[in-house]
């Protein structure tokens, strides 16, 4: 993971509270990279928070190339 990564990682909000949360973040204009966000999910609550920053930044490195991705769901249950 790149010295440069950031990431925002939200839990317990409302789906439209979270995106309010993303876009307010984002009107900051810190910089570049801009910042991953992630909402905890019940898999990633029991993740040590280096492995959840080490799946968040290799998802959001992924989705920044042409073409992105699509969420693979199946790590949730």
């Amino acid at each position: 993971m790149s010295s440069e990564f950031k990431a925002v990682i939200l839990h317990g909000f409302k789906d439209e509270e979270a995106i309010a949360i993303m876009r307010a973040v984002k009107a900051l204009g810190l910089g570049a990279p801009a910042p991953a966000f992630a909402v905890t999910t019940p898999a990633s609550r029991e993740w040590k928070v280096d492995y959840l920053l080490e799946h968040l930044a290799e998802e959001h490195a992924m989705a920044r190339r042409p073409g992105g991705i699509t969420p693979d769901r199946s790590r949730e249950s």
